[in-house]
């Protein structure tokens, strides 16, 4: 059951700025990287669906989380079906995002008063996810579909629209940049944040430092 309600979630997405995209199918690995970044001051996670037995990794990280950085509201991406939504939101799950819209998914997290976050690539996905209930819409992938000027178009005609960028976002100034001028409400990333090289090495100081400098800089673009 989730510990956080949306609400919660929605305005933790935008005071943060940043949402660490990750999966890996050792549940030690998660359990050092989500740390990491809660030392770093992130506060929202999204934990992807990736591999075979994805959802027992999640189920353990799940339970230590909630007592090691209490604070730290997880969740679960690439969901394309209202099954899996249903089945991580038993395990915990605080939010579901989706690199897709499925109106089964939208349902199911409604009723249960879930955060839904579906992707979409045009502004005729974005207002149908709004119609959907998505308070907070992914835009994937993000520099694919049109970086950080398609999110200006969009929020030309929709000012209102909540957009999360993720795929071609990194922890740099000069990337960060385009997007929160842009009017993002947050981003997600993902590799840029985990260099494999880094988790092979099990350096995860390097990863609270990374994010660390990553909020640094989105506060100061934000002021």
């Amino acid at each position: 059951m989730a510990r956080f309600t949306r609400i919660e979630v929605t305005i933790k997405m935008q005071e943060t700025g940043m949402v660490p995209v990750f999966y890996h199918r050792d549940a030690n690995v998660c359990k050092q990287v989500v740390k990491a970044c809660y030392e770093g001051g992130v506060r929202v996670f999204e934990f992807t669906n990736r591999g075979d037995f994805a959802h027992e990794v999640f189920a353990e990280v799940s339970k230590w989380a909630a007592k090691e950085t209490p604070e730290m509201i997880l969740g679960v991406g690439s969901v394309i079906d209202s099954a899996t939504a249903a089945l991580y939101i038993q395990l915990g799950s605080n939010f579901i995002v989706s690199p897709l819209i499925d109106e089964d998914t939208a349902r199911f997290c409604n009723r249960r008063k879930i955060a839904w976050s579906p992707g979409c690539g045009s502004v005729t996905e974005i207002n149908r996810a709004h119609e959907l209930g998505a308070e907070v819409v992914k835009v994937f992938p993000g520099s694919s579909v049109g970086g950080p000027d398609f999110i200006s178009g969009v929020k030309g005609p929709m000012p209102w629209a909540s957009i999360m960028p993720t795929g071609g976002v990194s922890p740099d100034e000069a990337n960060l940049k385009g997007w929160f001028k842009a009017g993002v409400h947050c981003v997600g990333m993902g590799s840029q944040l985990f260099p494999k090289e880094v988790i092979e090495a099990g350096d995860y100081s390097v990863i609270a430092e990374k994010c660390s400098q990553a909020l640094e800089i989105i506060k100061k673009l934000r002021s």
